[in-house]
């Protein structure tokens, strides 16, 4: 790809008062990323958009956003940064469900986003001893699965994740709320410098990003949707954990929990999300494990799919491309099949009766 091309791409990400879902919708309407920085009719296709009025028109036809977008680019290149766009084959497939996913990903370092067990962990930022004690047994016990540990390097439960993945030997990814020629905590550089071998660190935002309240909940989505479930330890009514398990809940992952006493103010979050069932009660990490159906299992005799003689044709058409993916999210499997969501999700749940398929965390389909 082109430098101009790359360019266009962060400077889609830069543009004032454009999320990703409206980012999105710019390069569906204007057919590409490129013609939103180059078509000269530009402002009739932008009135089409939805959720596009005068003033954020106004910002995309900005072209001050395009020598920024080149020095990104520069900065990028210098510091061997990884960037990942939401079209490319190399985005995190789980993140990638999420439809207010960042439009761009910047990575230092080359652990996989993707790998095949991602449980992130988060909790309050002054924990109890009894919390690090319980989030270190966490980490020592998902060594068994082979677990790639995401938080947000954030004081408490989250570097006690982090440094105790490093020491079991565990992939771990810090997803932060800045750009990446900066870390903040200071303190914990040395942690973040030592991730990097097998791990990550993420960011969304560009280099000489300020750091604002902003910032940190939309972090918390990534680290959400990164991951296959997200674990709080220790959390008050309030807190940067909570939001991330709502995230998690919204992208329809699992979330788990551990109890404490009610008189406990650093516990008193994690029994409310299980008292309102947003999240489920785990005392260990083979918990987790059990409730993830991570254990392994007796290899089954593989389904002879031809053999299945009653399958009608859109329930072979499905079977077809799973077969071809090996693992497919039910989204993906809509746009290869063409199917509405509402039709494949009854024809899934045949074929799981059936004991063609199976169903894996984050609505993710493989053949049994």
């Amino acid at each position: 790809m082109d430098d101009q091309a790359l360019i266009h791409r962060i400077a889609l990400s830069m543009l004032k008062g454009i999320g990703p879902v409206n980012a999105r919708n710019l390069v569906a309407y204007c057919s590409g990323v490129d013609p939103i920085f180059t078509d000269k009719k530009l402002k009739n296709t932008l009135e089409k958009v939805p959720g596009i009025g005068p003033k954020l028109i106004a910002s995309i036809t900005d072209k001050k956003v395009l020598p920024a977008a080149e020095k990104e680019l520069e900065y990028v290149r210098k510091h061997k940064l990884r960037m990942l766009f939401y079209l490319d084959a190399e985005y995190p497939g789980r993140l990638k469900q999420a439809e207010d996913a960042p439009v761009i990903l910047f990575v230092k370092g080359h652990g996989d986003l993707d790998g095949k067990r991602m449980v992130s962990i988060v909790g309050t930022r002054t924990p109890t001893e009894h919390g690090k004690r319980l989030c270190v047994e966490l980490v020592e016990g998902l060594k068994e699965v082979n677990a790639t540990i995401v938080s947000g390097l954030a004081y408490g439960i989250d570097i006690v994740a982090h440094r105790h993945a490093l020491k079991n030997d565990l992939p771990t990814i810090g997803c932060v709320a800045h750009g990446l020629d900066k870390l903040y905590p200071g303190e914990h550089t040395a942690t973040a410098e030592d991730m990097l071998k097998d791990g990550a660190l993420v960011s969304e935002l560009p280099s000489g990003s300020a750091f604002a309240p902003g910032n940190f909940p939309a972090r918390n989505r990534v680290i959400a949707g990164l991951s296959d479930c997200t674990i709080v330890v220790e959390s008050g009514t309030k807190g940067g954990s909570l939001i991330t398990s709502d995230i998690a809940n919204s992208y329809d992952r699992e979330v788990f929990t551990f109890p404490g006493r009610p008189t406990d103010p650093k516990s008193e979050g994690c029994n409310r999300i299980i008292q309102q069932n947003k999240a489920a009660l785990v005392n260990n990490a083979k918990d987790v494990i059990t409730l993830m159906d991570w254990l392994a299992k007796k290899k089954k005799a593989p389904v002879q799919v031809a053999l299945f003689g009653e399958l009608m044709p859109d329930e072979q058409t499905l079977v077809e491309i799973i077969r071809a993916r090996g693992k497919i999210a039910i989204d993906d499997l809509c746009v290869q099949s063409k199917m509405p969501q509402g039709k494949a999700a009854g024809l899934l749940l045949n074929l799981e009766f059936s004991g063609v398929v199976r169903s894996l965390p984050g609505k993710v389909y493989e053949l049994n």
